[in-house]
């Protein structure tokens, strides 16, 4: 079993991957702390992934859906269908075996929320369609697998902060891996960290906000 990593070292973390984004551009509950009823186990998180080495070419996340720094539209967030938008990526680092991608919020009020989380994608696919479906593994992607966010439940959940909360900003993160992961469907990030660690050629992000 893998040591719990100290406080400091989750910091150190967190810097590599915002250095890492700076460097190589990107792609119904409320969460947490809505007027409703709050979930009954919320897992709001910190870590994010980060890269050990660059790929001499541009790793970009894009989407059919939204351009960088754009509004999310309605259709994928708790408001509308709750359906993963369609995201796009070029150029991954040589050597990919596999693709995890990670969805959160760090601008929730309990702290940064995570909205979806999918690995083992194979080293061939170069996007994924609107609308995923919440299942602990994908046929149609390969046999990628599905984490659970922090409401918690599987696959991917749209955002839904608080009303009159400001405008959240919510990271697609797709991150490039030398492994397959074995890691079994359900994982929270926490996990999905810890098996990712040493193995990340490359990281690209996509941001879209969204606010009510």
């Amino acid at each position: 079993m893998t040591p719990r990593r100290s406080g400091r070292t989750r910091v150190a973390l967190w810097a590599a991957m915002l250095a890492v984004a700076c460097v190589v551009p990107a792609a119904c509950a409320p969460e947490g702390d809505g007027p409703d009823k709050p979930p009954a186990s919320p897992r709001p998180s910190t870590r994010e992934p980060t890269a050990t080495e660059e790929s001499p070419m541009v790793f970009t996340l894009t989407s059919p859906a939204f351009k960088e720094g754009e509004r999310i539209p309605k259709e994928h967030s708790g408001e509308g269908k709750d359906a993963s938008p369609p995201l796009e990526w070029t150029n991954p680092p040589p050597g990919t075996r596999t693709f995890a991608l990670v969805c959160d919020d760090p601008d929730a009020p309990r702290g940064t929320w995570d909205h979806w989380l999918i690995w083992n994608l194979p080293a061939d696919c170069r996007k994924l369609p609107e609308g995923v479906p919440t299942t602990e593994t994908v046929a149609d992607l390969g046999g990628a697998r599905q984490g659970n966010n922090s409401w918690p439940k599987i696959g991917y959940g749209g955002p839904m902060p608080p009303p009159g909360h400001g405008v959240h900003h919510y990271h697609f993160r797709l991150v490039a891996l030398d492994t397959e992961l074995d890691l079994a469907p359900g994982a929270d990030k926490e996990a999905l960290m810890d098996a990712m660690e040493g193995h990340i050629l490359g990281t690209a992000k996509l941001t879209g906000l969204y606010s009510r």
